[in-house]
């Protein structure tokens, strides 16, 4: 007769504890993937098509919708996957365990939260869009988009930053551009001894001819400061709706028609010394006449 051989008790139990947590993970993991899978292919792709259509001259709403609706669906994947893994009536009647999880959110997530906050803020807010040119304390650029946390801003030397959308909420924002018309206004410094009468002749008349200003309201020139050493005299005009790189282009060549009429009329700028000298110097040998002078 031959006895048959069992496994010890406790053998036997840890395989069935590892069965039963392959059986939880494996349940989790099929409710994550699913509720994942079709809110990534069918939901997103169809609920940005619907915003898109209904705002179709407003990016920032349609990458707003894109990032939120991912966060959501991947906390209701979560969800689902804890549920499919048999521990929902644990969550739902376990008061600690509510409890643990909300003082853990609250205190881990309130800079998230924040920030999540704001970037709503942002999206709402109508002159806050992709594509526009903004300026705050901490620096300035084109807005690229409006993510959960951080808004992507792509800076005058071609450089990507992530700004917290907190930052951006609670500070003040300048927007210069994004209007139909944007006003330039340049400065230049001339001479006292110059006709400034005339120089403000030449600078409207080289905003007049500028091809880019607008001559709708007509470019105007006026005396903006009597200094010390010159006299500081500002042109104003008004160009289309720009980037960051055709205001640069346009302050450019702007001063650079400025510096070639003026050398052309005679007209000088001021110099760059605050004191001009001028009188006779004498040379002579101690207790002789002067061997040498000159201006």
């Amino acid at each position: 007769m031959i006895s048959q051989l069992t496994a010890p008790r406790w053998v036997t139990d840890i395989f069935s504890a590892y069965n039963q947590v392959l059986a939880e993970l494996f349940w989790f993991v099929v409710g994550f993937v699913v509720v994942y899978f079709l809110g990534r292919v069918a939901l997103v792709p169809v609920a940005i098509r619907i915003v898109k259509s209904r705002n179709r001259n407003n990016p920032t709403i349609e990458t707003a919708t894109e990032t939120y609706l991912r966060v959501i669906i991947i906390g209701f994947a979560t969800l689902t996957g804890i549920i499919a893994a048999g521990y929902g009536r644990v969550l739902s009647e376990s008061a600690v365990i509510i409890a643990a999880l909300t003082f853990a959110l609250g205190i881990a997530g309130q800079q998230v939260f924040g920030s999540l906050i704001s970037g709503m803020f942002l999206v709402a807010d109508p002159d806050f869009n992709v594509g526009d040119w903004i300026e705050w304390p901490g620096g300035k650029g084109t807005i690229e988009a409006v993510d959960f946390r951080v808004t992507r801003v792509r800076t005058p030397n071609n450089e990507s930053i992530s700004v917290p959308n907190t930052e951006l909420t609670t500070n003040s924002i300048t927007r210069p551009y994004g209007r139909d018309r944007f006003r330039i206004t340049e400065e230049v410094y001339v001479a006292y001894d110059e006709d400034t009468e005339r120089a403000l002749m030449e600078l409207k008349q080289i905003a007049s001819d500028h091809e880019p200003i607008h001559d709708d309201p007509p470019p105007n020139a006026r005396i903006l400061d009597l200094g010390k050493n010159e006299v500081t005299v500002q042109a104003e005009f008004w160009v289309e709706d720009p980037m960051n790189s055709d205001i640069l282009t346009v302050r450019s060549d702007f001063r650079r028609l400025v510096k070639r009429r003026f050398d052309e009329e005679g007209i000088t700028l001021a110099p760059p010394s605050a004191q001009s000298l001028s009188g006779e110097v004498t040379v002579s040998e101690r207790g002789g006449d002067p061997i040498s002078n000159g201006e």
